[in-house]
């Protein structure tokens, strides 16, 4: 009874949020409110178990970021990169979302995907403002380029990192496995946005020769202070990518980082934090919470072993039912508890495989349908969440279903060709 509730109240929430009815901040807070009435969320533990609860350590990472990203926003950097990129591009709009998507495609694998999306969404809006042109198309796009990239390591995506928690798989191992198939499926991504955006490039003369005739080092307001910033961020990437060696996790080194950059900067706090996106840090706390009464009720758990019962000792069929069962769930689940949850399973799984590359092939295809399903939906996906956010805050709001509709057919893309490559790899 109480799986049924949990799942009731999820589904009613996520009718809401999909079909914005109503403000999806109060649709989760209040979804929380009932899962922790009917005591279908595991009381204090909400609090203290990512597991089964609020997961702290993506809400700090994006809190430390946030706050980084305020500060380096006061230099005119941001002005500056899009007047460059603009100039690069020269003003033309595909061209202009390809570079976007390659730059966020790039950072995602060494950054992760919320923090690449945190620094490269705010250039896109100052870019599209300056040419009158609809940010929304190269927003959305980033968001699916960072997803695919951020598939490539094991820092990179979230859900990696607990896969290779879990699996003991390294990042030379997600180097080696899932970067080959994800250069594959961004280069077609990159062709598929030229149809899929088709219909929002547009190009105006007048206003392309106006970004043009800028000086884009004039955009630089406080020389000294970037410079400084530069020195933080710098400390912070080189954090990003030793935390597995120096055993912090990534939420500790964002606020390290925030904190260093408040202290050089001598930036004004109260003006940092009102650039700090407390909306969709709320957010993200209330689905936690809404999917930790599907975890602690059972439903995730079932609804997986209902995905991987019907394959018996075909483990080329177990491959594809992880592969796409998680492409699917994970699009309708933060694919981060998700992939917590399911992982001891996965690990079971593995277990009574007597081949090691066959066991390993399964922890992939876990990992590329998690990965990729976090392009099915709007709220699939850390960086998802955040770009909407940061987008309506700007102006240029982005609607469930407008996001949505592009990024179920880049999962069905992504995860088709993942099977592929899992066939063709570990099978053949």
């Amino acid at each position: 009874m109480s799986a049924v509730l949990a799942l009731a109240i999820f589904l009613v929430a996520f009718y809401f949020i999909a079909t914005e009815k109503a403000d999806k901040v109060k649709v989760v807070l209040i979804a929380s409110a009932l899962m922790a009435i009917l005591q279908l969320i595991p009381g204090a533990e909400v609090f203290f178990s990512e597991h089964a609860g609020i997961d702290w350590n993506v809400i700090f990472l994006l809190f430390g970021m946030m706050i980084i990203v305020g500060i380096v926003k006061q230099t005119g950097i941001f002005d500056y990169l899009a007047i460059w990129s603009a100039k690069k591009a020269k003003g033309k709009p595909y061209r202009l979302m390809v570079m976007l998507m390659g730059i966020t495609a790039v950072a995602s694998p060494f950054l992760d995907n919320v923090t690449t999306i945190m620094l490269v969404a705010p250039v896109t809006i100052v870019l599209c403002n300056r040419l009158r042109i609809p940010a929304q198309p190269y927003l959305i796009a980033e968001v699916l380029a960072s997803n695919i990239g951020g598939a490539a390591t094991l820092i990179g995506d979230p859900p990696n990192i607990i896969i290779g928690s879990r699996a003991g798989l390294t990042f030379t191992d997600f180097l080696v496995h899932m970067t080959p198939v994800v250069v594959i499926i961004f280069a077609v991504f990159v062709l598929l946005t030229r149809v899929l955006f088709r219909s929002s490039f547009q190009y105006n003369p007048e206003h392309v020769a106006a970004v043009m005739a800028l000086q884009e080092r004039r955009a630089i307001t406080d020389p000294a202070m970037l410079r400084r910033c530069l020195i933080v961020f710098a400390i912070v990437v080189a954090g990003f990518s030793l935390h597995a060696v120096a055993h912090l996790d990534p939420a500790v080194i964002a606020m390290v980082g925030a904190g260093l950059m408040l202290l050089v900067t001598k930036a004004d706090v109260g003006d940092v934090l009102r650039e700090v996106e407390w909306r969709t840090l709320v957010f993200f706390m209330g689905l936690f919470v809404m999917v930790a009464g599907l975890v602690h009720t059972g439903v995730i758990e079932t609804i997986g072993s209902w995905v991987i019962q019907g394959f018996g000792d075909n483990h080329f069929v177990a491959a594809t039912a992880l592969l796409f069962g998680s492409g699917v769930l994970g699009a309708f689940f933060d694919n981060i508890p998700y992939v917590a949850t399911m992982s001891p399973i996965v690990e079971g799984m593995v277990a009574d495989v007597p081949d090691p590359q066959t066991g390993q092939a399964l922890w992939w295809s876990f990992a590329l349908g998690a990965d990729f399903g976090g392009n099915g939906t709007a709220v699939a996906a850390s960086a998802n969440v955040v770009a909407l956010g940061i987008a309506a805050r700007s102006g240029h709001r982005i609607t469930f279903w407008q996001f949505t509709k592009y990024g179920i057919v880049v999962t069905v893309l992504s995860t088709v060709m993942a099977w592929g490559y899992v066939w063709l790899r570990y099978f053949t």
